[in-house]
Parts: structure tokens; C-alpha cells; sequence
């Protein structure tokens, strides 16, 4: 019982982040596409990844929602975020200022602060991969 409600918790926990940073995204697209136009990394980039990434955050999120994708979407989750935490540790090294293209609130955390939370959240996913390990979709759904 402990099982399905930590791996339930993690999944919404999941669900709202790909969602609310999706939505912010899309709802300030021309925003978000001009800061990433601006990181040292991304500008060649900008025009496909503003439409790519919060696309993909969606479709992870629905993956989550879904009983038989959800496997799918906690190992999706745990690349996105790893991705997102390995392109702020480049920037962070490599870049002196870079503004944050991230969605609502989260854009407000210091680069810092953003790091440790991408990191908790790189921690979630292991958790509840390793949660879902053994367990069928179905038994997790029905128990």
C-alpha cells in the first residue's frame, strides 16, 4: 500500500510539473522562445526547441496518466530531467549570465535553487522506476 501511494505521489508530482511548465511555456511562447534564443547553447535551436519541449513535457505527462504508458513516462521523466539538469550545470560552468527560459514560478529560483530541485526530481524518477520494477501497470492500478 506504502508502495502504490509513494509511486501515485511521484506521478502527480510529475504530472503537475510537465503540465504547469508546459502551459507557462506555451502561454508566454514568444517569451520563452526568445530566452532560449539567448543561452549560448540553444540559439541555433530556439525556433524548434520552444515548441519541442513543452510538447514533450505534455506528452510525458499524459504517459503518466495513461496505466499502461506510465513505465514509459517515469523512465521519459527521469531523461527529461536529466537533460534539463545536465544543460544547467554546462551553463552554470560555461555561461556568466544566462536568463532561465523555465515556466512560471520556477523561471524566479536562482540557478543554484533550480539545481537542487531538478535533482530532487532526478531522485523522484530513480524512486519510482525503481517502485515500478516488479509491478505490473495493472496490479498498480488495481490494488
Amino acid at each position: 500500500m506504502l508502495r502504490k501511494l509513494t509511486l501515485e505521489t511521484i506521478r502527480l508530482l510529475f504530472i503537475l510539473l510537465f503540465v504547469y511548465t508546459a502551459v507557462s511555456k506555451f502561454l508566454d511562447y514568444e517569451n520563452f522562445r526568445a530566452v532560449i534564443g539567448q543561452s549560448p547553447l540553444l540559439t541555433r535551436f530556439a525556433p524548434i526547441l520552444a515548441i519541442v519541449v513543452p510538447a514533450a513535457e505534455i506528452i510525458i505527462a499524459l504517459l503518466l496518466v495513461i496505466p499502461r504508458y506510465r513505465r514509459t513516462g517515469l523512465y521519459a521523466s527521469f531523461a527529461m530531467m536529466i537533460l534539463f539538469t545536465t544543460y544547467i550545470i554546462v551553463l552554470v560552468t560555461l555561461a556568466e549570465k544566462v536568463p532561465c527560459s523555465c515556466g512560471g514560478v520556477i523561471s524566479r529560483m536562482t540557478w543554484k535553487q533550480h539545481l537542487y530541485f531538478n535533482v530532487c526530481f532526478v531522485l523522484l524518477a530513480l524512486l519510482g522506476m525503481w517502485l515500478h520494477t516488479g509491478e505490473s501497470d495493472k496490479q498498480l492500478t488495481h490494488a
